[in-house]
């Protein structure tokens, strides 16, 4: 099947009845139009010539995982309501410290801990409201304190869900500045450092910084440590939005992508993207749970209970937007002991040697230009002729159904995203991709 569907809107719609039946059908019929109707309108995320966007790893341990958590139905929002489902994530975000080499301040057996989220958008978000309460002495929630004074940072290359977290918090999307990036794509500190003063001497309060590590449109990392330094110095919180780059970190040579994280207040990766766990699963990791816990917690009459009185259990509802959560930890559980460390390892070391060829491929042909390091697995690369013959040469490539890939524009000009991440990605599918863009280039 073609990588990227080839329907036009409402074709899917259009062979579907306007009304639900009547009376029970078969599951026959249900998959005859599974193949019929809904797999002609599906990309194939799961196809290894999928090289958009960033991976959305799905793996046999990982569905048998989540057909566990949804044949059990469990609503983990208190531990009482599933103590298993609460304990196991806690148990596996703390064995991703250990896997990842995290700062240990975010164990569960300390002050901080982690937390599965559905996504980097809602972690983003419940650290920006975490940071937001902490800077207004928890008022904002219980006396309704404006936050119009309050402003935001982060690097001009940073994924869109901090704008959006900024308008959803009451923070306001103008209070949210972009600070420069430097040519490696990178937030500059002294930019960074300059805004935070700009703001202070026209009465505003600085609360917020999100770096990255491995931005969405070039992998670009930004300097943690200096970023730190100026975050401890001005009493600002400092995230790490780590999405997709964070999984890299199994691999020991690959662990200085989280320089200066030991100093960051929150954090979160998304194992669902490059560490084989189906869609969703991120890990939130904060310094300070207390921050969170105030933040978030709310306590009903009919959600009271011994346990939670008690103050010896986690009750993760008060860790998330939502009140109810799927057992989601099942399938992380399921991942690490199939693979295990090395298995894991060996996953992420393929991709990052498969990109690295590539860009000394594309290195050595002058019809092409790489248009940003490639620390990772993510080459992005444009035609050297310039913007419209690297349009026409991403449209052939995804009009060939052979191949998915997406853009980005760095320093003003398009360029073609390579990510290279997907479970079933072998050397042979990016030697065939190479292939397929030195033909299609020849226009």
């Amino acid at each position: 099947m073609p990588v990227l569907a080839r329907v036009k809107p409402g074709d899917v719609r259009r062979r579907l009845p306007d009304r639900p039946p009547e009376q029970p059908e078969p599951f026959e019929a249900i998959l005859r139009d599974m193949d019929d109707v809904i797999l002609p309108g599906i990309t194939h995320w799961q196809s290894p010539n999928f090289y958009a966007f960033f991976p959305g790893n799905s793996s046999p341990p990982g569905i048998l995982g989540d057909l566990l958590s949804s044949g059990l139905g469990v609503q983990g929002m208190l531990w009482v309501s599933s103590p298993a489902c609460t304990e196991l994530e806690a148990h596996m975000l703390d064995w991703l410290v250990h896997l990842l080499d995290l700062p240990k301040r975010f164990l569960s057996s300390g002050p901080g801990g982690g937390v599965i989220q559905d996504t980097a958008s809602s972690a983003s978000l419940c650290a920006l409201l975490a940071a937001r309460e902490r800077a207004t002495g928890f008022r904002s929630n219980d006396e309704g304190v404006g936050a119009t004074a309050l402003t935001a940072y982060t690097s001009a290359q940073a994924h869109s869900s901090l704008e959006k977290a900024a308008g959803i918090a009451g923070v306001g999307r103008k209070n949210l500045r972009l600070i420069d990036v430097d040519q490696q794509f990178a937030m500059r500190p002294e930019a960074l450092a300059a805004a935070i003063a700009a703001d202070r001497r026209a009465g505003r309060i600085p609360f917020f910084v999100c770096a990255s590590v491995g931005t969405t449109a070039s992998t670009a990392i930004d300097p943690v440590p200096a970023i730190a330094e100026i975050c401890r110095r001005e009493n600002v919180w400092l995230h790490v939005d780590a999405a997709h780059a964070g999984s890299a970190a199994v691999c020991p040579e690959l662990r200085w992508i989280h320089a200066g994280v030991e100093h960051a207040d929150s954090y979160c990766f998304n194992p669902h993207k490059w560490l084989l766990t189906n869609f969703d699963c991120d890990c939130l990791y904060v310094a300070d749970r207390a921050a969170l816990i105030g933040s978030l917690g709310v306590l009903p009459e009919y959600l009271k209970n011994r346990p939670t009185a008690s103050g010896d259990v986690i009750d993760y509802r008060d860790w998330q937007i939502p009140l109810g959560r799927r057992f989601r930890a099942l399938k992380l559980w399921c991942v690490m002991r199939h693979y295990g460390a090395e298995g894991l390892r060996a996953h992420i070391r393929g991709h990052v040697k498969l990109a690295q060829d590539l860009a000394a491929w594309m290195a050595a042909d002058r019809r092409f230009h790489i248009a940003a390091p490639v620390p990772l697995n993510l080459v992005c690369f444009r035609h050297a002729v310039g913007d419209d013959a690297t349009q026409r040469l991403l449209d052939a490539l995804n009009n060939s159904g052979r191949a998915y890939l997406t853009h980005a524009r760095l320093d003003g000009k398009l360029v073609i995203r390579v990510a290279i991440g997907g479970t079933w990605t072998e050397r042979r599918h990016v030697e065939a991709l190479w292939g397929l863009i030195q033909e299609m280039a020849s226009f």
